[in-house]
């Protein structure tokens, strides 16, 4: 069985299985299967209003905001991002416990000396941002970045190939890159979800699972535009609970992101990382 078939197969399956009437949803037709069209933005916004509305009436929301530093990848990509402003980065994270700082290749070496015995890791970026380099070049970038002590690759999916119907390359690619981390990293692969359909996303976290990724992520951040709530839900429906769901691009505070981990989301992608927790 191609891949194209194999996929229509996992989604026809997951849709018969999952839409049934939930009793005291305004969408009673369906159970949050993502796919159809009685559900999606409706029934994520249902979850997100309540989920929110319990978390801003929570009397501990100090220790939640301390919590969600450890779901924080603390980002800084910008191009003209100077030595300093890493050092800076590196120090923070160290300092509020992020999970991770994500940076460019080139700043690997150097974060990998900062945060050394912190618990933060160290995650860059592979074929960023637009995904369009060759299968070989992103699986050199990810050994040297894994040479050099990144523990994590955020990898930009093949956007183009996903688009024609190229799912075999698509396949690929992400497995060249999983392959070049080996044990030592893991993988998120970037959908960048704003040029995509939902069937599109649906078959590229599919694609991701299947090539042994460890992450589905939103977005770089480059886009047209970052996380939405319906796409987190949507790629958490797909994945299970096997797969990271990492959300990235324009959230800014603490209640979005706190939306965004209701809808699904492990992690944050973020720059505004210090606002977010309170600090």
């Amino acid at each position: 069985m191609d891949v194209d078939k194999l996929i229509d197969k996992v989604v026809d399956e997951r849709v018969k299985k999952d839409c049934t009437p939930v009793p005291g949803l305004k969408t009673p037709k369906c159970n949050w299967c993502w796919v159809c069209p009685e559900c999606r933005t409706q029934v994520v916004e249902e979850i997100v209003e309540n989920g929110a509305a319990r978390v801003a009436a929570g009397p501990n929301l100090g220790p939640i905001k301390s919590e969600l530093a450890k779901q924080i990848d603390h980002t800084l990509l910008k191009p003209d991002a100077t030595q300093d402003q890493i050092e800076k980065l590196c120090q923070e994270a160290v300092q509020y416990g992020f999970a991770s700082v994500c940076i460019n290749p080139v700043w690997v070496r150097l974060c990998r000396d900062l945060v050394r015995g912190s618990g933060v890791l160290v995650c860059t970026v592979v074929g960023f941002p637009l995904g369009a380099t060759t299968i070989e070049t992103k699986a050199m970038e990810t050994k040297k970045a894994i040479e050099q002590g990144a523990d994590e690759i955020d990898m930009v999916i093949n956007i183009g190939k996903l688009k024609s119907g190229d799912y075999d390359f698509v396949k690929k690619d992400i497995q060249a890159v999983v392959q070049a981390a080996g044990k030592r990293g893991h993988v998120k692969v970037i959908l960048e979800t704003c040029y995509l359909t939902d069937q599109e996303k649906i078959k590229a976290s599919i694609l991701s699972q299947q090539a042994g990724a460890a992450f589905v992520k939103t977005s770089t951040g480059f886009g047209k535009q970052g996380a939405t709530l319906a796409d987190v839900a949507l790629m958490r429906k797909v994945v299970g609970p096997r797969l990271g769901v990492k959300a990235a691009g324009g959230i800014r505070d603490y209640e979005g992101a706190a939306k965004m981990i209701e809808a699904g989301a492990t992690r944050i992608g973020a720059s505004a990382s210090i606002a977010m927790i309170g600090q």
